[in-house]
C-alpha cells in the first residue's frame, strides 16, 4: 500500500483515497450517513435501494445493466448499516483499474459519473419516485425483516438489543420499522432523498491503483451547487448500569439462544480500546477462546459460544445457542470465564495465540479490494486512519494486565433468552 490521503471536498463531504497497486479492479464507495431516528429511518432505508435501480439517465434497470456491462462488467451494489447511532447508507461502485482499460478511458471517471447520476439525479416524476420501483423496495426490505426473524440467532441479538438501549437511540433497527416501511409514499421519498443531499454526512473511499484526480473532481462538482446544513451524529456511550435485565421469551424452535450483552466502559478512541478488543477476543473470539474451550468442548454446554465488540457503542456481546436445559448451566459457565479472566487466570498462551489470531484476520482484510474498503470505513468510523499494520502492532503491545483490567471494566446488563415453549 503506498499512501492514504483524506480530504474535505465540500461542507461534510470527504474524499478518501487508499492507493493499493496489487488489484486489477478499483472500487468507490459512497456513504451516506445519517443520526439513526426512528422516525426517518425506514424512509432512508428505502431511499438507499430505489437509487440504485435506476436513475434519469438511465431510467430502467435494463439500461443501466447495459451502461454497466460498457463498463467491463462494473458492479453497482447499495447496503444499509448501523454504526453506532449512525444510520449508513452504502452505494458502491467497483470495476477495472484506469490502467488496464483500453484506448486511454477513464473507467474511474466514468464510474464516478454514474454514482453522481444515481445519487444527483434519480428516477423521479413530479416529486416522487416511481410507484412501481418503490414497491419492488418495500416488498424486499420487508422480506429482509422476516428473514431476520427466522434467523433465530439474528433474531435474538436483535431482541437483546431492543431490550438493552430500550431508552437509547441504539435501539432502532437500521432499517427502522416495517410499519414505517409499510407507510412511506413516492411522495414522501423523494423528501427523505432531499433531506439525505443536504442533511448527510458524506465518505467517498476510492480503492485502487490509478490516480483519484480524475473520480475526486467529478464529485467536487457534484457537491458544489448542493446547499448543505449536515446534521451531525454521535453515539452515546452508556458506561453504567443501574439494574440488571433479564429477558425470556419462549418460540417453538429446536435450539434455544443465550445472548448476553455488557457495558464494557471503553469505547472507541478511548486508550483502552485496543485491550478491549484483545480482551474479548481471548474470552471468546477465537478457535483458542476460553468460552470455546471450556463451555463448548469441555463442558458441552452449547452448540457455539463467542463474543464480540462493538467498539463505536461500548458493549460486548456473547452469543450462543444452548439446549433447554442447560441454559442456566451455560450462564453460570460464561459468567465464571469473564471472572476468572477478572482475577487473572490468563495464560500466556491464550494471550499468544489470540494475538496472532486477531492480527491475522486484520491482514486477511487486506487481501481483497473490498476487504481494504471496509477497514477504512471502519477506522474513519472509529476516528482514526490507522493501517493494518499499525493496529496490528498496538495488538502485539497489549500486556496480560492490560487484558484483565479491561475484563474487570465488563458490566453485566441484559441477558435474553429465546427457548422453546
Amino acid at each position: 500500500m503506498n499512501f492514504i490521503n483524506r480530504n474535505e471536498i465540500a461542507d461534510g463531504v470527504f474524499f478518501t483515497n487508499i492507493k493499493d497497486s496489487r488489484f486489477k479492479t478499483m472500487k468507490i464507495s459512497v456513504n451516506i450517513v445519517v443520526p439513526l431516528s426512528i422516525e426517518t429511518a425506514s424512509e432512508n432505508a428505502l431511499v438507499g435501494g430505489l437509487l440504485v435501480r435506476s436513475c434519469k439517465k438511465y431510467p430502467d434497470f435494463t439500461v443501466l445493466s447495459k451502461k454497466l456491462s460498457s463498463l467491463y462488467g462494473a458492479d453497482l451494489t447499495s447496503s444499509l448499516s448501523k454504526l453506532g447511532e449512525s444510520q449508513v447508507l452504502k452505494i458502491s461502485v467497483s470495476g477495472l483499474d484506469d490502467r488496464y482499460s483500453l484506448d486511454d478511458v477513464s473507467i474511474a471517471k466514468e464510474l464516478s459519473e454514474l454514482l453522481c447520476s444515481v445519487i444527483f439525479e434519480p428516477n423521479v416524476k413530479d416529486n416522487a419516485f416511481i410507484e412501481s420501483e418503490l414497491e419492488q423496495e418495500r416488498r424486499q426490505l420487508l422480506d429482509v425483516i422476516d428473514s431476520e426473524f427466522n434467523e433465530k440467532r439474528i433474531y435474538a441479538m436483535e431482541q437483546l438489543i431492543k431490550h438493552m438501549c430500550k431508552d437509547e437511540v441504539f435501539g432502532t433497527k437500521r432499517y427502522g420499522t416495517a410499519e414505517k416501511i409499510k407507510a412511506a409514499t413516492a411522495e414522501s421519498l423523494y423528501r427523505a432523498w432531499q433531506n439525505l443531499l443536504k442533511t448527510a454526512k458524506f465518505e467517498i473511499l476510492y480503492i485502487g491503483d490509478s490516480p483519484a484526480d480524475k473520480a475526486k473532481e467529478v464529485f467536487t462538482k457534484a457537491f458544489a451547487n448542493i446547499e448543505r446544513n449536515v446534521a451531525a451524529s454521535s453515539t452515546n456511550v452508556v458506561k453504567n448500569v443501574s439494574e440488571e435485565k433479564h429477558i425470556t421469551e419462549e418460540m417453538e424452535l429446536s435450539q434455544s439462544k443465550l445472548v448476553m450483552g455488557f457495558r464494557t466502559q471503553i469505547s472507541a478512541g478511548d486508550d483502552e480500546a485496543v485491550a478491549e478488543r484483545l480482551m474479548c477476543a481471548v474470552l471468546g473470539g477465537t478457535a483458542s477462546s476460553k468460552l470455546f474451550n471450556n463451555v463448548r468442548e469441555k463442558q458441552s454446554l452449547c452448540y457455539y459460544c463467542s463474543s464480540a465488540y462493538d467498539s463505536i457503542k461500548g458493549i460486548m456481546y456473547i452469543n450462543s445457542g444452548v439446549e433447554g436445559e442447560n441454559l442456566e448451566k451455560a450462564e453460570k459457565a460464561i459468567l465464571k470465564e469473564i471472572d476468572d479472566m477478572k482475577n487473572g487466570e490468563i495464560t500466556d498462551f491464550e494471550i499468544e495465540a489470540t494475538k496472532l489470531a486477531v492480527v491475522n484476520s486484520f491482514k486477511s482484510s487486506s487481501d481483497s479490494v473490498s476487504g481494504i474498503e471496509n477497514w477504512y470505513t471502519g477506522r474513519i468510523f472509529n476516528g482514526d486512519l490507522e493501517t493494518v499494520e499499525e493496529v496490528s502492532a498496538e495488538v502485539n503491545a497489549v500486556t496480560k494486565e492490560q487484558i484483565v483490567n479491561a475484563a474487570n471494566k465488563l458490566l453485566l446488563d441484559t441477558v435474553y433468552v429465546l427457548k422453546n415453549k
